[in-house]
C-alpha cells in the first residue's frame, strides 16, 4: 500500500520486500460492515463527461480529439515497452474528461475494462489525511495534540502527535522492512493481520530518532493514526472516511474493506514476488494498514480522487496549505542511527505532505503491492488529473509501472512540470 526512495525488487525474498514497501516511500526515491458493493451495471458516481450524473465508468466514446489520441498512443506504447498485462487510464482537465480507456487483459481471454476494480493501497492515506484536517478545522483536535489519551500503550505517546503520525515523522520502524514480517508474509499471503500484529514488529526496535526531528516512512504510523481517529470520532474508520471524503466526492466505487474481496468486476493481478509468476488478486491485503482502510476503486473514481484531494476541494485554504507541506520540508537525512536509505531528505521539490506526496507541484499517491500498481496525480497549476492502474506479465520490470505510464502522459500534457518520481 503503500514504497521507497529505492524502489525495485530482485530475487524472491528481497523482491517481496521491496515490492511491499509503501508506494509513498518509493515515490520519494525520494469490524464494522463495509458498504455493499456496487455492481458494474448500477448507476452512480461521476459521469464520463465530467459531471456527477448516473453513468458507469466506460471507455471514451469516439471520435477522439487529438489530445486524447496522443495520450492513448503513449499508453499503448508504454504497455508494450514495459510488457504490461493491462493498463487502465483516465485523464481529466478542470474536471472534464480527456480520455478514459483500458488496454490489455484482466485474465487470459478477458479484456480489461475501465470499470474493473483494483486495490488502491496508500490512496486511503490521502483520504484519511484530508478527513483529519477537517477535524482540525472543526477544532475537535489539534495536529499537535499528543496521542497518549488515545494510544496510552504506545511508547513515547506523550511526545508523538497526530501530525507526526500523519507525516511519518515519529521515528517508528516500518514493519514491511522487518525480515521476520517479510518471511511470514511471503509464506502466508492469505493470512489476516490485526493492527496489534503489525505494530508489534516496529515496537521490537528502538526509534530511529526522537519524534518530530527527522523523516522516515512507516506503515505503522497510519495503523496507529487510524486507531487514534476511531477513538477520537467514536466511529469506525470506513464510516469516518465515507462520511467525510468518498461520500461527498461521489466515489461510489471506492470502498474500505475488511476482507480480501474485491467488488465485481475485479481486475485480476499477478506477481513474481515469491519467485514464480502467480495470481495474487485475492491475497489478503490486511497487512497494508488497519481494517476498514484497505480500499478498492476503479479508474474513474481514482481520477476524481486525484482531482479533489490534489485541489483541496474539501478543505479550507489554510488546511490545503498544510496538506501540501505540514512541516516536512527541510526534514530528513542520515544520522548516526538512521541510514540514508531510511531517513530521506524532504525538499521543496519532492516531499511527503499530509497523506500525499508532492513532486514538482504534482500532488499524488502511488500504491504498488501484490501485483497491483496505480497512481493518482494532480497538477493544480494546470487542473490536470492523471489516474493509471497497471498489472504485470511475467517479464514486466520491477517497480510501479503505473507511475511510468503516468510520467509519459504528464510529459506530453505538462512538459514544463515533470512528474519525476523515480
Amino acid at each position: 500500500m503503500t514504497r521507497t526512495s529505492t524502489r525495485t525488487r530482485p530475487g524472491p525474498r528481497s523482491g517481496a520486500r521491496r515490492a511491499l514497501l509503501c508506494a509513498a516511500l518509493l515515490a520519494l526515491t525520494v469490524q464494522t460492515t463495509a458498504a455493499a458493493p456496487v455492481l458494474a451495471d448500477e448507476p452512480g458516481g461521476r459521469d464520463g463527461r465530467g459531471g456527477h450524473g448516473a453513468r458507469d465508468c466506460v471507455r471514451t466514446e469516439g471520435p477522439l480529439d487529438e489530445r486524447a489520441r496522443r495520450v492513448l498512443a503513449l499508453a499503448r506504447q508504454a504497455k508494450k515497452d514495459l510488457r504490461l498485462k493491462s493498463v487502465q487510464l483516465r485523464v481529466t482537465v478542470d474536471g472534464r474528461e480527456v480520455v478514459t480507456d483500458a488496454l490489455g487483459e484482466s485474465m487470459t481471454g478477458v479484456r480489461a475494462r475501465p470499470d474493473m476494480h483494483f486495490r488502491a493501497g496508500s490512496v486511503a492515506f490521502a483520504h484519511i489525511g484530508t478527513a483529519l484536517l477537517q477535524l482540525v478545522e472543526e477544532r475537535r483536535v489539534r495536529l499537535d495534540d499528543t496521542v497518549e489519551r488515545w494510544l496510552p500503550e504506545l511508547p513515547k505517546a506523550d511526545r508523538i502527535t497526530l501530525r507526526m503520525l500523519a507525516t511519518n515523522t515519529t521515528g517508528l520502524h516500518d514493519y514491511v522492512t522487518d525480515p521476520d514480517f517479510l518471511a511470514e508474509l511471503q509464506a502466508h499471503p492469505f493470512r489476516s493481520w490485526t493492527p496489534r500484529d503489525l505494530v508489534g514488529y516496529p515496537l521490537r526496535h528502538s526509534f530511529w530518532y526522537e519524534p518530530g526531528t527527522n523523516w522516515s516512512y512507516s506503515h505503522a504510523n497510519y495503523v496507529l493514526l487510524i486507531a487514534a481517529l476511531e477513538k477520537i470520532t467514536g466511529v469506525p474508520i470506513d464510516v469516518f472516511v465515507r462520511e467525510r471524503v468518498t461520500g461527498p466526492l461521489g466515489l461510489h466505487d471506492t470502498r474500505n474493506g475488511f476482507t480480501p474481496e474485491i467488488p465485481h468486476p475485479a481486475l485480476h493481478a499477478f506477481t513474481s514476488d515469491r519467485g514464480l509468476y502467480e495470481e495474487s488478486t485475492f491475497w489478503n491485503p490486511s497487512w497494508t494498514t488497519a481494517p476498514g482502510a484497505v480500499i478498492t476503486t476503479h479508474i474513474c473514481d481514482l481520477a476524481r480522487s486525484a482531482e479533489a484531494v490534489g485541489s483541496g476541494e474539501l478543505l479550507s485554504p489554510r488546511s490545503y496549505r498544510t496538506l501540501l507541506d505540514p512541516g516536512t520540508v527541510g526534514l530528513g537525512g542520515a544520522t548516526e542511527k538512521c541510514p540514508a536509505s531510511v531517513c530521506l531528505p524532504q525538499t521543496e521539490a519532492k516531499h511527503f505532505g499530509f497523506g500525499v506526496i508532492v513532486i514538482n507541484g504534482w500532488v499524488l499517491q502511488n500504491p504498488s503491492f501484490s501485483g497491483y500498481a496505480a497512481i493518482q496525480a494532480y497538477l493544480p497549476a494546470e487542473r490536470l488529473a492523471i489516474a493509471v492502474s497497471a498489472t504485470k506479465t511475467a517479464t514486466t520490470p520491477e517497480g510501479n509501472m503505473a507511475q511510468r505510464v503516468a510520467e509519459r502522459i504528464a510529459a506530453e500534457l505538462a512538459p514544463g512540470t515533470p512528474l519525476a518520481i523515480g
